[in-house]
This record gives C-alpha cells, sequence and structure tokens, in this order.
C-alpha cells in the first residue's frame, strides 16, 4: 500500500503511530536541510576564502548525526506508513542532494504518503 495514510492501514509499531512519525520525520528532514546548508557555507569558507576549516569541524559532525537519524526515521517512517520500496528509497535518496529533504517531505504530504498537519483553527 502506498496511498494516503491512514491509522487503519498502517504498520504501526508499539506507540509509534503514523502522526507520530510522520512528525519526526518532517523535525528530521527539515534539520537534515538545515545542517546541509551550514556544512556548504562551513565547505565555502574553508575551499574558497580559504580562511577557516572551524564550519567544517562544527557542522560535519552535526550534518552527519542529523543524516543518520534521517535515515533511520525514514526507514521507521517507511514501516509504519507502509511506502512502497520506490517511496523509501526515494525518501533516502532525498538525503544527498543538498535540501531535498525539504522537497521530499512536501511531496509526500501532497500526495498522501505522510499524513497532514493538522490544521489549528485560528479565533
Amino acid at each position: 500500500m502506498d496511498g494516503p495514510a491512514s491509522v487503519e492501514g498502517s504498520g504501526r509499531i508499539g506507540d509509534v503511530t503514523p502522526r507520530t512519525v510522520a512528525s519526526a520525520f518532517r523535525v528530521a528532514a527539515i534539520a537534515e536541510a538545515f545542517s546541509w546548508v551550514g556544512l556548504l557555507i562551513g565547505m565555502f569558507v574553508k575551499y574558497v576564502p580559504e580562511t577557516s576549516e572551524i564550519g567544517v569541524k562544527i557542522f560535519g559532525p552535526i550534518h552527519g548525526g542529523i543524516f543518520l537519524a534521517y535515515v533511520l526515521i525514514t526507514l521507521l517512517a517507511a514501516r509504519v506508513l507502509r511506502w512502497s520500496p520506490g517511496t523509501t528509497v526515494l525518501a533516502l535518496a532525498a538525503s544527498i542532494p543538498p535540501l531535498v529533504t525539504v522537497w521530499f517531505e512536501r511531496w509526500a504530504t501532497r500526495t498522501g504518503r505522510l499524513p497532514a498537519r493538522d490544521v489549528v483553527p485560528t479565533t
């Protein structure tokens, strides 16, 4: 099943609900993109003006940790939300080019592969 995510059709694991895993996935996707930006800025400073390696030393390990978290959360989401192998590979591949995890998150929400965020009423 690779259509809209629902609680009834999910591969729920213990207390991990589709909503919980979707929220974790969104946070990881955005964090992975921001850490990419930090690492790219650090690499620019290191290799273009050749002034400092501090950006790479700081953002390299941060990006590596967030990347691993994204991969693990993606595999969990794939199981709980019953993504097809193609969707799962696309989600994993999205972590390689900079900022593509955000595109994947939006695409997955738009196509029903991630449960939609709750709309907060404005009153």
